[in-house]
């Protein structure tokens, strides 16, 4: 197939348009900054109609990844992104004549602040959602899936905290806080939490373009599908890169608090600040899903175990 891969310099999509060109797929990649892929490439703004509209020409499928991601920022640059820019996507797709979109969604459009156990994928709804990453991603969503029909064929997909080598949204973080003595548990560290090691997400994915006949119209979460305390995730992360677990526990309602003031504080210093309201939700909530309608309709299984995942970061750092 010729597929188009937006958001190609991220982990993910980085690792998504790699898969694709070693099946044998014929790949274009569209970001704002060079991928370094090697792969035909359009260095673009994602929300700029007339250079999607311009990329989208001549392909098959589209796996659309780019976004504006964070805990914190300004609501402009969110909707900028996340709507506007899935909106030029949808527009592109239709006007190109593309069959298959897989958007590429998240579980936080369907959380509104209580814990997710064993559930599957709600509906996204922006006015619930909290955050403002997870209430643009919401009305993304929502747009997305608007366009399935006859003519263009659209699953949201929605990977839930995805990790590996080189990951700089997750991994990353958790390990410069931790090495500078900033790392905490929120609450008591025992909230169950899912996530999914990159190669799952990447077959996933794939699964999905391969898979839409069954897949159209769906949302779908991905996750290995292993939940783990909060406190024993961060500690294998933390071990894995040789730096410090978490030392210190923060009261569930203090961190929320912190994280109201530091929102404020990084407003005005245009910074993203190191706790939020919405990061105290998600570390204090539990966050685990039912995989047997996503495994089911996509015909995937993850194939790497949170254990070989975690042997694989440790293997990358101590290269």
């Amino acid at each position: 197939m010729r597929v188009l891969v937006t958001g190609a310099s991220g982990t993910l999509g980085a690792a998504t348009a790699r898969a694709l060109a070693a099946r044998g797929d014929r790949v274009t990649v569209l970001q704002r900054r060079p991928a370094g892929l090697g792969l035909p490439e359009v260095l673009a703004d994602v929300a700029d109609a007339a250079a999607v509209r311009a990329a989208t020409a001549d392909h098959d499928a589209v796996i659309h990844l780019a976004a504006r991601v964070g805990y914190a920022g300004r609501w402009a640059e969110y909707a900028h992104a996340n709507i506007v820019g899935t909106e030029s996507v949808v527009a592109a797709c239709r006007a190109a004549g593309v069959g298959r979109l897989v958007h590429v969604s998240s579980p936080s459009v369907a959380h509104a602040g209580a814990s997710l156990v064993g559930v599957g994928a709600g509906p996204a709804d922006p006015t619930r959602a909290r955050g403002a990453y997870a209430r643009s991603k919401a009305a993304a969503e929502q747009v997305a899936l608007a366009a399935n029909g006859p003519d263009l064929a659209v699953t949201a997909i929605r990977p839930h905290l995805v990790w590996g080598p080189g990951d700089q949204q997750l991994i990353g973080r958790v390990v410069e806080r931790a090495r500078a003595g900033r790392l905490v548990l929120v609450g008591t560290g025992s909230a169950l939490m899912d996530s999914t090691y990159t190669d799952n997400a990447v077959t996933a994915l794939l699964a999905a373009v391969d898979r839409m006949d069954a897949a159209a119209g769906r949302a779908l979460v991905v996750s290995n599908g292993e939940p783990r305390p909060v406190a024993e995730l961060l500690g294998q992360i933390c071990a894995a890169a040789g730096v410090p677990g978490p030392r210190r526990r923060v009261p569930t309602g203090l961190a929320y608090a912190a994280g109201l003031v530091a929102e404020g504080i990084g407003r005005i210093r245009r910074t993203e600040p190191p706790m939020t309201r919405f990061l105290a939700e998600q570390l204090s909530t539990a966050h685990w899903f039912d995989q047997r309608e996503t495994r089911a309709v996509l015909d995937w299984a993850p194939a790497v175990s949170l254990d070989e995942g975690f042997a694989r970061l440790a293997a990358a750092y101590r290269r």
